[in-house]
Order: C-alpha cells, then structure tokens, then sequence
C-alpha cells in the first residue's frame, strides 16, 4: 500500500507546484495589466516639464499638414516673442501678479462673452465708445490687454510691407491693427504702429460700399466719417479701438498675399497692450480671416498652442491638394452654431472624463447652455454643476498631495509640489455628443501660480445657463482642426511641442 500513498504524494506536490507556478504568472500578468490600466487613466510628469524655460525653445515637430500658409505661433509673454517686454517671472511676487493680472483680464473676456449671450441685442454705438474715451476712466498707456489672448502670429501689412504682430483670436472677426502717423525709421523697425499714408495700397472704405454694411453684419459698430465708414470695437476689460475701416495688400507668407483684405485701421486704441499691433480676427462672418480668403483656402485653418510660453506653435491657413493629408489622427466632432453667438465656435459637449471614467453629469447640463471653443479665453469654463463634479473627482485623486491657497479666487484647487520630483494626476477628456471623446494634454489640466504651486485650470460658471468655453489651456500641444466648410472641428493630441 506504500507505493499508492507515494504516488499521491508526489501527485500533490506536482499540483501545489504547478498551481503557484501558474499564479504567478497570472498574478505578474494581473499586476502589469493593472500598472498598464493606471498608467492610461493617468499622467505622471517631472514638474519641470509643466514649467517655461527663461530661453525659447522652438518646436521641433512639424505639423504633416502641407497648407497654403503657416504661421509660427508665440505666446506673447514668453521669450520667443521678438518684442517680449513682460518683467520676469522667476521673482514669486512677479509670478504671483503675472498671474493675477491673466486671470482678471481671462475673467474679463469671459464677463463678456457671457454678456453677448446674455444680452444678444445689446450694441455698442460709435457716440457711446467715444464718450467712454475720457484718459481719466482709460488711460491711454495703460498697457491693459485686449480681453486675455494671449497667442501671436506675425503677418505683413501695406505695400511696402510692415510686419505686425497680432493677436489671433476665434472668437472675434474684425481683424484691426493700431494706425496713426509713423516716421520712416519707427516704420522700420518693430514698432507696433501701421502707418497707412506710407503705404501705396492702402484705402479707405465708403460708407456706402456693401463691406461698411457687414460689420454691423458681424456684430461691430459701425458709423460714417464724412463719407468714410468707420468702425469700433468695445472688448471685456473696457479697452477698444475706433478708426477707419480699410482695405489693404494683406502678406502671409512669400506666395500668399491678398489684396482688397478689409480691416480696421486703428485712430483711437485705449486700453493696448504693449508689443502688439492688433488683432488676427478668425471668427466665422463675412469679413473674417477664414472668410476672406475662403477662395485659397476653403475656409480650413488648423493650429497647435505650444506646451509652455517658452515654446512655439504654429496657425496653418488651407490644406494640401487631396483634402485631408495630416490628419489621419483627428477625431473630428460637428460644429454648432449658437443662436445668440453666430460668430462663435460652438461644440456640442456632452460630458467630461475624469481618470479614464466618465462623471455622472446629465447631458442636460451641457445642452442648456451650450459650449464654445476659444483661442482668447485662457481657463476653461464649464457649467456650475459639472464643474464641481470635475473638481471635487479631482481632488479625491489628489489626496496625496499639500494643499496651496489660490492667489485668485477663479481658481480654487491648488497643490503645492513642493519636493517632489514627479507628479500624478487623473487624465481629463471632453466628451462630444457623436461619441467622441478628447483627452487634454498633461500640460493642459494645470496652471503655474508658483515655482512649485500649481492649480486646475477649469472654472466653474455661476449657474448651467451660461454658454460653456473651452480655453486655451485645455487646448495645449492638441492639434486643432477646423473645417468651417465641413461643419466640423477636429481634435489630435501631441500637435507642436
């Protein structure tokens, strides 16, 4: 009976070996799919990635895209910025108002935005931006930003040509540089000015042409000046500008220039920021970037916003001969129009992902307000409901890090990071009402307050009525494509640097 008993025995030890051979495999395997789930419903980064350099860094990625004409982006108070004149950041007492300056003015743009919703019928005449120009209420020098973008691109002006930095800008239409009378050696030079009697091409527009009767079209003021149309244009931090309204040789690139281009020649700006000339107007009416050279380029343009101020991007006009060359990777989602915000790009969110898992928000919440995407507007805002769902998901994945006290009120979750080498937070994506869902770039969830303290950059609005925007924080190192002509905007990650 012994060798029965020997052989069960062994038998045994086979199994109990077999069975903790294959657990542990499985179990390795278990773990390594665990590790691979978190690492796909998490960013970990070094927390000098998320900081700007003090040099430029030019993007090395190109974009595939073979457009008509594309411009290098900048972020207008970092050090690729050739007329950069923002104090440095490195002192915390500059960073701590550099950001606070930002935001008020992001907040500012967003009252306004808000306002023309709210207030569609609402219109700023020319007598009234004029009785607002008294120095005591906005001084002339006051260096005030126009709303908050905080993206340029250069483009050439006149004949001869004179390179102007501006603002590019999808929520508004009316492109606009500062004008007054310029001597030659300033016309040389990078001075933000654009002076029309120097240039041949220049000419003022009638008051009775049909382009002086699109800018009311468009939602800009509009009057008359003798016979010459004049416009003017109020924007959420109480600056404007007024002048004539113009048509002049417009150069993007060697091979793509555009005579007739209709734009507003600046004689009274009040409120100018330092450094730059105007504004690139991208919005959708008829006189418009995209719509003016819609016979070039079809009325798609695309862009990627650099990861840091000390990086650059790019705003590419048109697209190569077969149509959609590039963008393979683009997830594209249908574009909404708004009813009280033609002139606006409006997406139809339906959702938010926190951490790989979708927060359970009724779709409601984003339909009643509805949501735009905006290249000026700096911190998201979303619906007061949905926010603090985000937010408080958020913080719930941050447990383990200190806590910091936001040095702005819009703000309201900050970290202090403080000794710590790397960091790991919950990955967010928006969610569109055809399925498709957009992850933001690692650099696109926090915002610098400090050299070691850092927030969400979301907001909440004040109530679910007002519109939703998505900033341009959110937008970072994504590939934004928009194919006005389709219907569609279009989304892919790691665009630029």
């Amino acid at each position: 009976m012994a060798t029965p008993i020997s052989s069960s025995s062994s038998f045994l030890r086979f199994s109990i070996g077999l069975s903790a051979f294959l657990c542990l495999i499985l179990c390795s395997l278990a773990v390594r799919d665990t590790k691979t789930h978190l690492l796909s419903r998490t960013h970990t980064v070094e927390v000098n990635y998320l900081l700007p350099a003090n040099t430029c860094s030019p993007s090395t990625k190109d974009h595939d895209n073979k457009a008509a004409s594309v411009l290098k982006v900048v972020h207008k108070h970092g050090p690729c910025n050739q007329v950069h004149q923002s104090k440095s950041n490195s002192n915390p007492a500059d960073q701590d108002e550099y950001l606070t300056q930002i935001l008020n003015q992001d907040e500012a743009r967003v009252n306004s935005i808000h306002s023309h919703f709210n207030y569609p019928n609402k219109k700023y005449r020319i007598p009234d931006l004029l009785a607002h120009s008294d120095a005591t209420v906005i001084p002339a020098q006051s260096g005030s930003v126009l709303g908050s973008g905080n993206y340029i691109v250069s483009v050439g002006l006149g004949s001869p040509q004179k390179q102007l930095s501006l603002v590019f800008d999808t929520g508004s239409s009316l492109t606009w540089t500062q004008c007054r009378p310029c001597s030659v050696s300033c016309y040389q030079q990078k001075d933000p000015i654009f002076d029309p009697s120097l240039s041949t091409s220049y000419s003022n527009i009638s008051c009775n042409s049909p382009a002086c009767s699109q800018l009311a079209a468009s939602g800009v003021a509009s009057g008359c000046s003798a016979s010459t149309c004049v416009y003017g244009e109020q924007y959420g931090d109480r600056s404007f500008t007024i002048g004539f309204f113009a048509s002049e040789k417009l150069t993007l690139t060697s091979t793509d220039v555009f005579t007739g281009f209709v734009f507003g020649c600046g004689q009274n700006n009040q409120g100018l920021f330092r450094g730059i000339a105007g504004l690139l107007g991208l919005g959708r009416s008829k006189i418009s970037l995209v719509e003016q050279t819609a016979q070039k380029y079809k009325r798609f343009f695309s862009y990627c916003l650099p990861s840091t101020s000390s990086s650059t991007g790019y705003l590419s006009l048109g697209h190569s001969d077969n149509g959609r060359s590039g963008y393979n990777a683009v997830k594209f989602v249908p574009l909404t129009t708004l009813s009280q915000g033609e002139s606006y790009y409006g997406l139809g969110l339906v959702g938010i992902n926190i951490g790989g898992s979708q927060l359970p928000i009724s779709a409601s919440v984003f339909s009643t307000s509805g949501t735009i995407i905006d290249s000026g507007t700096v911190i998201t805002r979303l619906p007061a409901t949905a926010y603090t769902a985000l937010r408080d998901a958020f913080r719930e994945a941050m447990k383990r890090y200190p806590t910091a006290r936001s040095i702005s009120s819009l703000l309201d979750t900050c970290y202090d990071f403080n000794g710590f080498k790397t960091i790991t937070f919950p990955k967010i994506g928006f969610v569109f009402g055809n399925g498709v869902t957009v992850d933001v770039d690692a650099t696109g969830i926090l915002v610098q307050q400090s050299a070691s303290q850092f927030c969400l950059a979301f907001a909440g609005n004040k109530d679910d009525r007002s519109v939703g925007i998505i900033g341009n924080v959110q937008q970072k190192r994504l590939q934004v494509v928009y194919d006005v002509a389709g219907g569609k905007v279009g989304f892919a990650p790691a665009g630029c640097q």
